[in-house]
C-alpha cells in the first residue's frame, strides 16, 4: 500500500499570492500533479493541514477543484490556517463530520487505519490536543489494537531546534499524546505538517516526522534566535510504502523534475570496470 503525504499547500484565493511573494496555488497544483502521474499510484493521500491560507471560502474551493486531479481519495486534517467551518461547507463528503466540532477521523484503508488528530486553536498559530480529542484517540486506537495505525496531525508533538517554529508548536496535550501511543505498539508513524521542513525523529516508541511543504520551506535555522522567515527550497512530498510484515518505510519525494535519469555507465578505467 502506498500513502502520498502532501502538506502546507496554502492555497489563496485565484490570483493572489501568499504572503506576497509564494504563488501557492501554482506550487500546490505542480505538487498535485506530481502525485497523480506517480506510478504506481498511490492508493491514498492524506494532507497534514494548512491546505488553505486563510481559510476562506474561495480558497476551499479552490482547494477542491485541486484534488479532484487526484487517482485516489484524500484524508485531511486542519492546520492553524484553516477554518473549521469552511472546511466542512467545502468537503460535507469527508469522513471528518462528527459531532464534537472538531475535524477527527478514524479510517480503515486496506491493511493500515489512519487516524487524523485536530490540534488547532482558533486564533492561535499553537497546537493543542484536550481531554475530548485524547479520549477520541484513546478510542480509536484501541478499536483495532493489531492493525498498522498512522496518526496525521498538523502541529507535532515535539520540539525541533528551530526557536521560532517551536514557539507555535503543540502546546497542550503532548505528554497526555505520549502516554498513549506508548500504549498502543501498533502505531507506526505520526505524520506531521506546520514547520515546512523534514525532520524525524523519536517519539513515545514509534517514529514521528514532518514532511516539507508542498510550496515554501521555512529557513532552517537552529539559532536560539531564529526568525522563521520562508525561503524557496525546492518543495517537497513524502510517500510511506506499507508492505505486510515489513511495517512501513518512507521516502522524500521533490516535486521539481531534474536531469535524468541516466544509466550508470562506469568508465573503463575505473577500478574493476568491465
Amino acid at each position: 500500500m502506498l500513502i502520498a503525504q502532501i502538506t502546507d499547500l496554502h492555497v489563496r484565493p485565484p490570483g493572489q499570492a501568499a504572503y506576497r511573494v509564494s504563488e501557492t496555488n501554482m506550487m500546490a497544483a505542480r505538487a498535485i500533479e506530481a502525485v497523480a502521474a506517480l506510478r504506481p499510484a498511490p492508493d491514498l493521500v492524506v494532507v497534514t493541514g494548512d491546505m488553505t491560507d486563510c481559510g476562506l471560502p474561495a480558497e476551499y474551493e479552490l482547494l477542491r477543484a485541486l484534488l479532484r486531479r487526484l487517482p485516489c481519495s484524500a484524508l485531511m486534517v486542519p492546520g492553524n490556517h484553516d477554518r473549521r467551518e469552511h472546511f466542512r461547507a467545502a468537503f460535507p463528503d469527508h469522513p471528518a463530520m462528527g459531532a464534537s466540532g472538531f475535524v477527527q477521523f478514524a479510517v480503515d484503508h486496506g491493511p493500515v487505519r489512519v487516524i487524523g488528530l485536530d490540534t488547532v486553536v482558533p486564533g492561535s498559530s499553537e497546537g493543542a490536543l484536550c481531554a475530548d480529542r485524547l479520549a477520541f484517540l484513546e478510542e480509536a486506537l484501541a478499536a483495532a489494537p493489531e492493525r498498522p495505525t498512522l496518526i496525521l496531525m498538523h502541529h507535532p508533538p515535539f520540539d525541533c531546534g528551530s526557536a521560532a517554529m517551536d514557539r507555535i508548536g503543540l502546546k497542550r496535550g503532548v505528554e497526555e499524546l505520549g502516554a498513549i501511543v506508548a500504549r498502543h505498539s501498533q502505531v507506526e508513524r505520526i505524520l506531521c505538517g506546520h514547520h515546512h521542513r523534514p525532520i524525524v525523529t523519536r517519539f513515545a516508541g514509534t517514529i514521528a516526522s514532518v514532511a516539507p511543504g508542498v510550496a515554501h520551506q521555512v529557513e532552517l535555522d537552529l539559532g536560539e534566535t531564529g526568525r522563521g522567515m520562508l525561503v524557496f527550497e525546492p518543495p517537497a512530498y513524502e510517500l510511506h510504502l506499507h508492505r505486510p510484515g515489513a511495517g512501513f518505510v518512507s521516502h522524500m519525494a521533490y516535486v521539481e523534475r531534474f536531469p535524468g535519469p541516466f544509466p550508470f555507465v562506469l568508465d573503463p578505467d575505473y577500478p574493476g570496470a568491465s
